[in-house]
């Protein structure tokens, strides 16, 4: 048990992080055909090109997969940059406490929302409310969400970068702190819009995401994490919009004088307010690479 509740723990942080449940009513700000997950940022002063990359949150270990042109990004980066620092041992032990929810979920949540949270759960994972009375809202999304995936070896892109940046001594840093993204947390949803999220969504939702991130079609997928039933306008400006302004701010003095590898969640990338045009309103030469 105590292997699962680190694992919800991670999954809970890389869900916020990740910003995979946004409504984004403009435009893509990128043509159809650049299809790809891997960016060059270059120009505008910088004596080194620094990468950007798009990752899902969570994937089935048959699926997972970083292609030839990430590999090499990554092998060139002096550095690697997430939205939480996961091999920051504070952090890890923020994430396990926070998985606990401040108060049980039966003194929180009404008796229609119990109700429709334990028909969740128990389609979903086979487990009643009862079972998650002491866990956060997010962790129990967590847990539905997992078993979204249909299978037991998930890997999370994150961790897979922080091991690949500890085996060849790159140096791994964070945007943000897991109580930050908490603050976000509280802002952007309440408990009622998270059960409607998971009543709405569904395993071939995921199927598809799943399928477009494998194809590297950056457009598409951007669509399917922010499906416009999932958010309203307030959590698209708090778990996208704020958070890009931020990151777009830290991020000069990232790759001033390094190679950075920015591996931010997919839906942070485009869209107006996307991380991709904020750099070029900056100066920036932001480019998709295809091979």
């Amino acid at each position: 048990m105590k292997k699962l509740f680190k694992t919800v723990a991670v999954v809970a942080v890389v869900l916020i992080s990740n910003g995979v449940f946004a409504q984004a009513k403009k435009g893509v700000s990128v043509s159809s055909n650049e299809k790809s997950l891997l960016w060059e940022i270059s120009g505008n002063g910088l004596s080194k090109s620094s990468y950007l990359y798009g990752t899902v949150h969570m994937i089935c270990g048959n699926d997972y997969f970083l292609s030839d042109k990430t590999k090499k990004a990554f092998a060139a980066s002096d550095n690697l940059v997430l939205e939480v620092n996961l091999s920051d041992p504070n952090e890890m032990n923020a994430a396990q406490q926070l998985a606990f929810g401040k108060e049980p979920l039966s003194t929180t949540l009404s008796p229609q929302q119990l109700n429709d949270l334990d028909v969740l759960l128990q389609k979903k994972t086979g487990m009643t409310v009862k079972q998650v009375d002491k866990f956060s809202m997010l962790s129990v999304m967590s847990f539905i969400t997992m078993k979204s995936f249909g299978c037991e070896d998930l890997k999370i892109y994150e961790m897979e970068f922080i091991g690949m940046a500890k085996g060849s001594n790159k140096s791994v840093a964070g945007f943000e702190t897991l109580h930050s993204q908490m603050d976000i947390l509280s802002k952007a949803y309440s408990d009622a819009e998270m059960i409607t999220m998971l009543q709405e969504s569904t395993d071939e939702d995921t199927k598809k995401l799943v399928q477009n991130y494998i194809q590297e079609n950056l457009p598409e997928l951007y669509k399917d994490i922010t499906s416009p039933k999932v958010m309203n306008e307030n959590t698209k400006k708090w778990m996208l919009d704020v958070r890009n302004e931020n990151w777009v701010i830290k991020m000069p003095d990232m790759m001033k004088d390094k190679t950075t590898f920015f591996a931010v969640g997919a839906a942070h990338l485009l869209g107006e307010q996307g991380v991709i045009n904020l750099l070029r309103k900056k100066g920036y030469s932001v480019k998709p690479i295809m091979k």
